[in-house]
Formats: structure tokens, C-alpha cells, sequence
């Protein structure tokens, strides 16, 4: 049954409740959201989902909160916090109504609980000490969210309610981006998976645009591709590809000729008439049009694959 009601406490507000919110709020988009601790709103009814109150964890009866005794754990036995519990629950239908294609539900569900949700359920439990983490303790979603809690000397009594929903605002705007990041992601993957197969066993990946690459070309073990190609707004652009996601060193650098040159000198240095730039650290150049950005890939492949002396 479509709830009518989506129900969590009233008073100050936290990241899990907030969050839990995003989720439920998309995927309910008709149901009036309700804060109270009163007991005729926070006790299971058929017309409501209760998160963050009632003393109860039953999916069945469509209250998730994690405050009661014997409190439920993950697998691992960590604890949840409402978060937690309506992602497991939600997760899937709202990633499905973001347009995340089914085969990559799982992993997306499993990606987004280490990101966002399990650090969010470790601080509510207090299982993680943020002041203890550094000097960007303070900076985390959960700290950020409570500074928008209303001061203590507030006189208004609706001001803990608009700080609730400015809130809301805030977190449904990370976590849209969060699967509106892994959408795109997805995108590209196929693209790229595309222009792999259609490059054989060329050393240069031509691609219809920028795009997130590398992840996809170490997914199909292309280890033969050196440079990526492609258009940027008026000119064209080569770059390197990363050894490893984590430094910066490349699997072929471009020739050390061309370094920190632009114009009429990385022409000469090229002999590619359209050349116009080549930073200084190697990793990519650009050229007017397309003709001249595949010339200079394959003087760069060809650099590459001399060998060294």
C-alpha cells in the first residue's frame, strides 16, 4: 500500500532521519512527511512509514527505527541507524527510479552504503568518534547537516521545522548528485566499451567527447592503449592514460619535444600545422581540429614505442 504518511520524530534532527528522508520523500512524493512523537502518529498503521521513532525495527509493519534494545546489526555487526534500514529496504526501487540499469543495482546499492550510508550509522550510534578524526571532522555530511539545526535560544516554534526541510533540501541534493554521478559513469562505460572494440588493436582511444575513461579500459584489459582523443568545446585534446588510479604517472608520456610549447613553436616542434598546446608535465595537448590532434597521437605513439637507448 502507498503510504499517506511518512513519519519520524520531531525536535532536533540528524543526518539519518534526514537522509533517510531523501529516499522516502522521492519514492512517496504524494505522502505528507510528519514530525512527531506523538504515540497515535509514531505507532505502525497501514497508512504510514515510521523511521527514526517507535521503539521498533519490523519491515513487515513499515517502522524502522534502531534506538530500541537488541537494536538490529549488520551482518558484520555494525550498527544501523533509520538510514541504514531504509536503505536496505528502498535502496533498489530508488536507485530503479533514478534509471539505474538493473544489472548495475547491486553494485551501486553496495557502493552507495560504504559512501554515504554506513559512515552516516556509525556516527548516529556514535561508533565513530568525529571529533577525534581530525581537522576535517567538522566538515563531514553529518556535521555539516547539524549546523543547520535552529540556535538553542530560538523562540519560534516553526523554526525547527523550516531548518528541518532546508535541510532535506540539502542532503537530497548530495545524494541526487552521488547517483546522478554514477548514472553519468554508467553512460560512458558503454561508450567507451564501444569505442574500445571499434579501436582494435590500435594505441589510441578515440572518443565523441570527454568522458570518465580509465576505469572502463582497465575493466576490458586494454593494457595496449597508450592516448585518448577528443573534443573540447572548439579544439581537440589527447591525453595520457594513468598506470593506476592512485598516481600520476602515465603509461606513455607525450614526446618531451613538445613539452610546455603552444603555437607556432609546438608546430614546429610537431610539424602538425593546428598544434597549439602541450603542458609542461606531458600528459595532454590540443589542436585545432581533429586531423591535427590524430597526427600528433600517432608522432606520440611512435615516440612511444621506439625504444629507450
Amino acid at each position: 500500500m502507498i503510504p499517506t504518511y511518512l513519519v519520524t520524530h520531531s525536535g532536533g534532527f540528524h543526518a539519518d532521519e534526514l537522509m533517510s528522508s531523501v529516499i522516502l520523500t522521492r519514492l512517496f512524493p504524494e505522502a505528507a512527511l510528519r514530525r512527531s512523537r506523538s504515540a497515535d502518529w509514531i505507532t505502525p498503521a497501514p497508512d504510514r512509514i515510521v523511521y527514526d521513532v517507535g521503539g521498533a525495527y519490523d519491515p513487515a509493519a513499515r517502522i524502522f527505527d534502531h534506538h530500541q534494545r537488541e537494536a538490529p546489526l549488520r551482518e558484520d555487526g555494525q550498527p544501523y541507524s533509520s538510514f541504514g534500514l531504509i536503505w536496505k529496504h528502498f535502496g533498489a526501487e530508488y536507485l530503479q527510479s533514478h534509471g539505474i540499469p538493473e544489472a548495475a543495482i547491486e553494485a551501486a546499492l553496495t557502493k552507495f552504503d560504504a559512501d554515504f550510508v554506513l559512515p552516516v550509522d556509525l556516527v548516529d550510534n556514535g561508533a565513530v568518534n568525529l571529533s577525534a578524526a581530525g581537522p576535517l571532522s567538522s566538515l563531514t555530511l553529518p556535521g555539516l547537516l547539524e549546523t543547520l539545526k535552529p540556535v538553542f535560544d530560538e523562540t519560534d516554534p516553526e523554526a525547527e521545522t523550516r531548518a528541518f526541510h532546508a535541510a532535506l533540501a540539502i542532503a537530497r541534493a548530495f545524494v541526487e548528485a552521488w547517483v546522478g554521478q554514477l548514472a553519468a559513469k554508467l553512460r560512458a562505460e558503454a561508450v567507451v566499451q564501444q569505442a574500445i572494440v571499434a579501436a582494435g588493436p590500435a594505441r589510441v582511444l578515440d572518443l565523441p567527447m570527454g568522458m570518465p575513461f580509465r576505469p572502463t579500459v582497465v575493466k576490458m584489459g586494454a593494457d595496449h592503449l597508450l592516448f585518448v582523443v577528443h573534443p573540447r568545446g572548439t579544439d581537440w585534446c589527447i591525453t595520457g592514460i594513468r598506470r593506476k588510479s592512485d598516481d600520476f604517472a602515465l603509461r606513455a608520456d607525450l614526446p618531451a619535444a613538445w613539452a610546455g610549447l603552444r603555437d607556432a613553436e609546438l608546430e614546429a616542434a610537431t610539424g602538425v600545422p593546428g598544434a597549439t598546446f602541450c603542458h609542461n608535465g606531458r600528459f595532454i595537448a590540443a589542436a585545432k581540429t581533429r586531423e591535427a590532434i590524430l597526427a600528433m597521437a600517432d608522432l606520440a605513439v611512435r615516440a612511444a614505442d621506439q625504444p629507450a637507448i
